[in-house]
């Protein structure tokens, strides 16, 4: 009776992911084929459209597809439809070691940069908040400007051990970055709080810099688990 582990029960945007694959494979469905709109694949499924975003945005966490502004979602690779739901799974069950790992890095990164930033540092914080709204501006989610974003901010801290941690687990945290901008409303409450952190840092208050960094990571997980409810 050892051997005995439960059985994981799979998640609805799991089962949705399983079947939209599976209809790729018997569409004949090549890399750079569209898939069709959200609201069909709703209707086709029996599912919201929120479930079918959410597949979507797991699929594209583990490169099945990539999710284009104005393009629509353009299949990038094709698995099959288990290595597919694992690579899913296994993505959810790491995520929450890797937004422990982001917390304790980027908290400390915030409050050095608050304490070290020059000009120059703040300048390129700027420019990536900037570059973010852009973005969003132009519909899309943000993912490069958050990435520009928190890249200025490890920059401002200079450190080089911590900068080199960061870039250690730069896939796995753009695992996190690409799920928690996929979630409706999401982008631009990010934009809020970047800019939260970016004043601390420009006040020079390291406490505060790192508690902006810590409350922006943390909605991060709340939306997470919001997202799975």
């Amino acid at each position: 009776m050892d051997s005995l582990k439960p059985v994981a029960r799979p998640r609805l945007y799991e089962t949705v992911a399983r079947q939209i694959v599976t209809w790729m494979s018997d569409n004949e469905v090549r890399p750079g084929d569209r898939l069709p709109p959200e609201r069909e694949l709703a209707v086709k499924l029996g599912v919201s459209r929120a479930t079918i975003s959410q597949a979507l945005v797991a699929m594209e966490v583990v490169g099945a597809i990539s999710v284009r502004h104005g393009d629509g979602a353009i299949v990038t690779s094709l698995s099959a439809d288990v290595k597919l739901v694992e690579a899913i799974r296994e993505h959810a069950q790491r995520l929450p070691d890797i937004l422990d790992a982001r917390d304790a890095l980027e908290s400390k990164l915030a409050a050095l940069a608050a304490e070290r930033r020059t000009e120059a540092d703040m300048a390129a914080i700027d420019a990536a908040l900037d570059f973010m709204l852009s973005e969003l501006d132009a519909g899309e989610r943000g993912v490069d400007g958050d990435e520009r974003f928190h890249a200025a901010v490890t920059q401002a801290a200079h450190s080089q051990l911590l900068a080199k941690l960061m870039g250690e687990i730069s896939g796995l945290i753009r695992e996190t970055r690409v799920e928690s901008l996929g979630q409706p409303g999401r982008p631009r409450e990010s934009m809020i709080q970047h800019r939260t952190v970016a004043e601390a840092i420009r006040a020079g208050d390291p406490a505060l810099a790192a508690a902006a960094m810590h409350s922006h990571l943390s909605a991060i997980r709340k939306g997470r688990a919001l997202g799975e409810g």
